[in-house]
């Protein structure tokens, strides 16, 4: 099983994100380009809808992190049994649906026509992991010690498995970013601390209201946020004048940003000592 990765502010412009019943944050990142990439980043969950898309320009090397949105882009989503709507544009570059429901073990794809180019990227939502436990740990620092949450939940047997997990503290829900897989543990009982190296970002308190959000992802998104975690060097921020590359996207002809179609079950633990 490889190492969670932990990410304590989000860099990547998923913008207006919290539409979205998962929970999800905005996402900004500087760039390393000279010339503008479309960015586009959508969800589709199990839960029910509406689900949205968002759809931004990157600027200039030397501009600053205002990325203008995209407009009069036509955008499709789509799923393996014949299923298809076409999303109606809300606000300057957000892109919404009002039919299509996000169902477990279907293979889903979003294209985006913008410009005279098409987009596309194509996600599979597996079935959903329950969260076993949910306990208090101690971790310890070189800041000292301080509380977390530890995630207990069994790993399915002979597939393999992509896990996101999003902590939402007394409704405000965190910025860092923990993904895990299960390549050493498939079909076991897998308990995942979510730690992070910033004391304010994980530690919990007493009457502190803690969910906890356990998505199930696909290899493709599992290595976009992976790779974010990467080039951000667990500091959360990708700084254009050092970082020689991009996450990887599952968009094809260039595109950046991500398509996910998930799984999410939730559990609640109240800090009453």
């Amino acid at each position: 099983m490889k190492k969670y990765k932990y990410l304590p502010i989000f860099v990547l412009l998923v913008g207006l994100s919290i539409f979205f019943s998962s929970c999800e944050k905005v996402i900004e990142i500087d760039l390393n380009s000279k010339e503008p990439q479309i960015v586009i980043e959508g969800n589709i969950t199990n839960l029910q809808g509406p689900y949205t898309v968002i759809i931004t320009q990157t600027v200039n090397f030397n501009d600053v992190n205002n990325f203008p949105p995209v407009s009069g882009a036509t955008v499709t989503i789509s799923d393996n049994i014949g299923n298809s709507e076409t999303l109606t544009e809300t606000s300057s570059g957000v892109y919404v649906t009002s039919t299509i429901q996000g169902v477990c073990n279907r293979n889903y794809t979003l294209k985006v026509l913008s410009n005279d180019k098409e987009y596309i990227a194509t996600s599979y939502m597996h079935a959903p992991v329950n969260i076993d436990t949910l306990t208090i740990v101690t971790e310890t620092t070189h800041n000292g010690s301080k509380k977390t949450i530890s995630v207990g939940f069994t790993d399915p047997e002979g597939i393999s498995n992509y896990y996101r997990f999003i902590k939402t503290i007394n409704n405000i829900s965190q910025t860092t970013i923990y993904v895990e897989d299960d390549l050493l543990q498939d079909g076991n009982a897998i308990s995942h601390p979510l730690l992070s190296k910033y004391q304010d970002e994980t530690s919990i308190k007493y009457g502190d209201d803690v969910v906890i959000s356990l998505q199930v992802i696909d290899k493709d998104v599992y290595d976009y946020f992976r790779t974010l975690s990467q080039l951000s060097g667990g500091s959360g921020l990708i700084n254009q004048s050092t970082s020689p590359a991009n996450p990887i996207s599952n968009f094809n002809n260039g595109a950046l940003g991500y398509f996910n179609a998930y799984s999410v079950t939730f559990k609640e633990l109240t800090i009453n000592k």
